[in-house]
């Protein structure tokens, strides 16, 4: 029978939410660059948080911190990649080239927890990368697929599989770093962590001309921001952080894989970017897995 207990449940809403993001933030990149936009996003989601996790920050020890901070770099990795690759590819691609991260979850596991997925999660995992190759494909016939899997490939698209393995990285030692630390203090360095990365990337990368007016006067990156900052990120790291624990990395990689799925609805709506046929077949195959994965644990 299968059973999704509190804490999958509460990381499938949060996959949901994530798959608003691409639309919505491929929307905005026309009018503020991606180091400005994250600087906005996790700034802002900083200023907020603040103030309910102070009083417990001052309890931190310096193993906390570090666990922190070395969660921040990778979050930031992760963010940082993916936004600056979504301004050269479509929203689409993007979500589908992220959702890879479901393939390398199961390595890093091994490597750093030294925990070998259970059988039920390995079909699961085959299943997904099979249903994201789908989803990827454009095409009308099989060869298709297989043709564009190593083909189209821009600096956008690199940049997003870059973030695909910041993002398994993320998910490893997020199952480590939450069980030892305190949720919202993690959930704090996380967000200003990225918040300090992103600002400073924006001052190296794309110069020190503010954008300032570029967010009061664009209705499109407002939105974006306010989705992005207190949807996508405090209530999603908050979720994500407070309740992975409760599954394996590789399960919660199968969980996280319903976001393309979730962001090619949104973006079918918002950009009309359309699914193919063998995209359907992907989303068919994305739900199996997940199934296979909860029925065999």
């Amino acid at each position: 029978m299968l059973k999704i207990n509190k804490g999958e449940s509460a990381l499938l809403f949060t996959t949901v939410i994530w798959g608003g993001t691409f639309a919505i933030i491929k929307s905005a990149l026309g009018s503020i660059s991606p180091m400005m936009f994250l600087s906005f996003r996790f700034s802002i989601a900083t200023l907020i948080f603040l103030p309910f996790v102070y009083g417990r920050l001052k309890k931190l020890n310096a193993e906390s911190i570090k666990g922190g901070l070395i969660l921040g770099f990778l979050y930031f990795g992760g963010f940082a990649a993916q936004t600056v690759g979504l301004n050269y590819t479509s929203a689409t691609k993007s979500a589908f080239i992220t959702g890879t991260f479901v393939i390398f979850t199961p390595i890093f596991q091994i490597l750093i927890e030294k925990k070998l997925p259970g059988k039920g999660n390995i079909i699961g995992i085959l299943l997904v990368a099979g249903g994201l190759l789908f989803l990827s494909s454009r095409g009308t016939h099989f060869l298709d697929v297989i043709h564009e899997l190593g083909t189209n490939f821009n600096i956008g698209d690199y940049l997003t599989l870059i973030c695909a393995v910041f993002y398994s990285l993320y998910i490893v030692y997020l199952d480590i770093a939450s069980k030892k630390i305190e949720t919202f203090s993690l959930v704090f360095m996380q967000i200003g962590v990225t918040a300090v990365g992103a600002i400073a990337g924006a001052v190296i990368f794309e110069g020190t001309g503010i954008e300032v007016y570029k967010f009061i006067l664009n209705k499109e990156v407002i939105f974006a921001v306010i989705y992005t900052s207190i949807l996508a990120t405090i209530l999603t790291t908050s979720l994500q952080t407070k309740f992975q624990k409760y599954t394996t990395p590789s399960k919660a990689g199968i969980i996280f894989s319903f976001e393309p799925i979730f962001a090619s609805i949104v973006a079918f709506f918002l950009l009309s970017e359309k699914i193919s046929n063998f995209g359907l077949i992907g989303c068919i195959f994305i739900f199996c897995g997940l199934l296979i994965s909860e029925v065999m644990d």
